[in-house]
């Protein structure tokens, strides 16, 4: 075996930085938002009354605004009660919330002072300020505090925007009024940092206005007088510390240093009576662990209802989140974004301190292999139990059997362990691989990871070799491995005229294209915890059936916003019975040839 396994595959590549960044007063006061990983949204509003989007039903006229007011009469809080959110937010292993202190309809749930502002203190039925006591709550947590406000109120007379098609004035025609509006906000600023003492405040909205509009600079040095360690999200005109990434996970990690999904369970921000659309909890964790790979923090979304009770399936996968957290704590919080998929095929992140890698398995899988290693592992074990996990390392490569442990139902941990940092050698192209080169190899995964390997980086190794149906095989191929070769001819559909797959950041497994790149095939390798997720499609899918014996199955798309042209996250569940016993293959017809969505996945601005 050569030194860089990989070298037939793939062309130079560089290696994330792993080194200590320097401590600046900036990175010291991001450390504990950098170290949280999963906060809890709160949306909570009038809106939850009739279950309407939240200030938008109105803005796009769905409903007058007349009418959407009239919700202040049905918002009761009856059954608040602010410590049970607290509880349940602690034990989901979530290390900070953000409360919708005012939404765009610019209610206040707190008692604002502000000059002509609307509040459930004085205006809703309930006569309550509803944000003050859960603040308390969460004070006397481990909970960081975070507050979201609104820049645009649409309901104040102040604000020049009314609906989206009614302005109250243009700014150049009445700047006083507009002076007034932006000293309203910002007295309401002064209010929420004086009362509540926010460490993070969530700006949204920004895009109505310039930065020089909104006074952002004059807004973020008041903020900054009250807490010189206030954190900003990145919705004040760009002035912000982090970036806010809004329901798809992004298929590239965000180009700024800190970053945070913000994410729904359903399709709903608040509480929406008809939206059943749920994420399952399965779905829920695996995105938390999409974000912590890539670096970033998720900041899931629970939309109360008017009377202040949680709905049970978010209780349901608050609950998931909890079991899983609090097993893998060592392998969610502190970490740092891992190593490329050259190197290991699945999502992977580092310790705080880079001595250990830890690698997360949403499939029972029999083994695990690394590439270009340069140093021999202290240990490897299951995070959350006491099992040690046996390996061989050898030649830069590292192989990791899992037959004999046990799995988690949704995500398995292992953790490998260092001395000190690893390194791993840069991968460099080298000779072009024959398909000869798998014909000796007599474990069967290994057998087929390695067909499987290059043909997803373009190799097509049994070119003029296998037929379509695989019913002709060159006589010249003589496999040490039967299992091999059984699962050669099941998949020549794939393996005899494939093209390279997609990346990584779209599907985590290996993948192939058809010669018309109109289907899509992916490698399933083991028994998967749940269903297999692919992220970036812009494509529509005409049908999804399993490659070898032709079973049609179902596909479902979340997330996938009408409005706009990100694409949604596409998952396909696999029926347990017709897993391949070493490895699937999924093929997805396409609507067209293949079309990817790269681009950076940024806060929407636009919710027709």
């Amino acid at each position: 075996m050569i030194k860089r396994m990989f070298a037939a595959l793939c062309c130079i590549i560089a290696l994330p930085t792993f080194a200590q960044e320097t401590i600046t007063k900036e990175s010291k006061k991001m450390e504990w938002f950098d170290d949280a990983k999963l906060g809890i949204f709160i949306h909570w509003g009038i809106y939850a009354v009739n279950g309407l989007s939240e200030s938008w039903s109105f803005f796009n006229n769905y409903t007058s605004h007349d009418n959407y007011l009239q919700q202040l009469n049905g918002f009761t809080g009856k059954n608040y009660n602010p410590q049970d959110w607290v509880n349940l937010i602690e034990e989901s292993g979530a290390k900070y919330t953000v409360i919708t202190t005012k939404h765009h309809d610019g209610i206040a749930l707190w008692d604002t002072k502000g000059d002509k502002g609307l509040s459930t203190a004085k205006d809703a039925v309930a006569r309550k300020d509803v944000l003050t006591p859960f603040i308390q709550a969460v004070k006397k947590s481990k909970l960081k505090t975070g507050l979201y406000f609104s820049l645009p109120d649409w309901s104040h007379p102040y604000y020049d925007i009314k609906t989206r098609t009614q302005k109250r004035y243009e700014l150049k025609d009445d700047p006083t009024r507009w002076n007034n509006f932006v000293s309203f906000y910002q007295k309401q600023l002064t209010e929420l940092s004086q009362q509540f003492k926010p460490d993070l405040l969530w700006f949204d909205g920004d895009w109505e206005h310039s930065s020089a509009e909104w006074k952002a600079e004059e807004s973020l040095a008041l903020l900054r007088k009250y807490n010189p360690n206030i954190i900003i999200n990145s919705r004040l005109n760009h002035h912000g510390d982090y970036e806010t990434p809004e329901q798809g996970i992004p298929v590239v990690r965000p180009q700024g240093r800190y970053w945070e999904l913000c994410y729904t369970m359903n399709d709903s921000w608040g509480f929406q009576h008809f939206d059943q659309n749920y994420k399952t909890p399965n779905m829920i964790v695996r995105t938390l662990v999409d974000c912590i790979s890539m670096g970033g923090n998720l900041l899931l979304d629970i939309g109360p209802k008017e009377d202040g009770t949680i709905p049970e399936e978010q209780v349901a996968i608050l609950k998931e989140l909890r079991r899983w957290t609090k097993k893998h704590a060592e392998a969610v919080y502190g970490t740092r974004a891992g190593i490329g998929f050259d190197y290991v095929r699945e999502k992977n992140a580092f310790s705080k301190d880079g001595k250990t890698l830890y690698v997360y398995l949403d499939a029972l899988k029999k083994s695990l292999l690394l590439y270009n290693l340069e140093k021999k592992p202290l240990q490897i074990r299951l995070v959350g139990s006491q099992e040690n996990v046996d390996y061989k390392y050898h030649e830069y490569s590292l192989d990791i059997s899992l037959e004999k442990n046990s799995f988690d139902p949704v995500c398995t941990v292992v953790a490998i362990d260092f001395e000190d940092k690893p390194a791993f050698d840069a991968v460099t192209v080298g000779m072009i691989p024959s398909v000869y080169g798998g014909l000796n190899i007599e474990s069967t995964i290994k057998g087929i990871n390695y067909y499987a390997t290059n043909i997803a980086h373009g190799y097509n190794l049994f070119k003029g070799m296998l037929n379509d149906d695989g019913s002709i095989l060159n006589k010249n191929l003589v496999f040490a491995s039967e299992d091999v070769k059984t699962w050669v001819k099941k998949h020549a559909e794939v393996l005899y005229a494939a093209k390279a797959g997609i990346d990584a950041n779209h599907y985590t497994g290996y993948s192939a294209l058809s010669p018309d790149k109109q289907t899509l095939y992916l490698f399933v390798e083991g028994k998967p915890t749940g269903p297999i997720a692919l992220k970036g499609i812009k494509n529509a899918i005409s049908r999804v059936r399993i490659v070898g014996e032709g079973s049609m199955i179902g596909h479902k798309t979340y997330n996938k916003l009408y409005w706009s042209d990100r694409p949604g996250i596409i998952y396909i569940d696999i029926p347990e019975d017709r897993l391949d016993k070493n490895m699937t293959v999924i093929a997805v017809l396409l609507d067209r040839p293949i079309e990817l969505h790269k681009e950076e996945v940024k806060a929407i601005e636009n919710n027709l």
